[in-house]
């Protein structure tokens, strides 16, 4: 009866698990609004953490009948799946250390579960795969240096306009829809408010790396979207702040 059981646990495989997607699936429940804003704080890459750490829990649990002749394992590599899972919603400075140290007592695990003949080397070779995987993802985590709120959509600058148009005269509503330049006062001197935090969040990062692409500056400045980035970008090459070197996808901007 052991025996039987022992063997359907070796002959058991548990199905690869894929990143569906360099990042987590729109549809989540993860990124749901306020799950994203207040426990990940808009960082997608703390998702992609999460979400792998939750997959290699899930893989664990499907080997689980694997360990029936050994209590003490069993519940030890239970705790690690759980472990993971608690570890990766952590801040990410002690997260880091928390997912770092379950990975680390999983491989434990794994290792002496194959060396007594408990798992079969595939499945085995499948769980140290991902947890390696999700190792270097931790150790490669760098948390976000700007925070920037969500820039304003068309919809809501649309709003705004059309508020301030109904408080005030209709002739004085339609000279506010052409504001008169003072002599010598170019555009760019009135650049202001979100517009200049994000240029000057965007020339930081290139300040620091010297060189970088879209998908550079993203993944520092956030809560700002990559077209957004990009027009701003155009913009600051246009006004001859910036050089941009490459076409489309392979463009690097650097300070000119």
């Amino acid at each position: 009866m052991g025996q039987d059981k022992a063997d359907k646990g070796q002959g058991m495989e548990i199905r690869k698990v894929s990143d569906g997607g360099k990042y987590a699936n729109n549809g989540d429940f993860v990124l749901e609004k306020t799950i994203f804003n207040n426990i990940f704080e808009k960082d997608i890459r703390r998702v992609f953490i999460y979400k792998k750490a939750e997959r290699i829990a899930k893989a664990i649990h499907l080997i689980l009948p694997a360990f029936v002749e050994s209590v003490s394992l069993k519940n030890r590599i239970d705790a690690v799946a759980m472990g993971l899972v608690d570890a990766a919603l952590a801040p990410p400075a002690s997260a880091r250390v928390a997912l770092s140290r379950e990975l680390l007592a999983l491989s434990s695990v794994l290792s002496v579960a194959h060396g007594c003949g408990i798992l079969s080397s595939m499945n085995t070779e499948l769980i140290s795969r991902e947890a390696r995987l999700l190792l270097q993802e931790v150790a490669g985590y760098e948390e976000p240096r700007l925070l920037l709120e969500e820039a304003p959509t068309l919809a809501d600058i649309a709003k705004q306009a059309n508020k301030k148009e109904a408080a005030l005269p209709a002739v004085v509503a339609s000279s506010a829809k052409r504001p008169v330049r003072a002599p010598g006062v170019k555009d760019t001197d009135r650049t202001n408010g979100p517009i200049k935090d994000r240029r000057d969040a965007i020339l930081s990062v290139i300040k620091n790396k010297t060189t970088a692409s879209i998908k550079d500056i993203s993944t520092l400045v956030r809560g700002v979207s990559e077209k957004t980035i990009q027009r701003e970008l155009a913009a600051l090459v246009s006004l001859g702040v910036l050089r941009k070197q490459g076409e489309r996808r392979w463009s690097t901007y650097s300070l000119a």
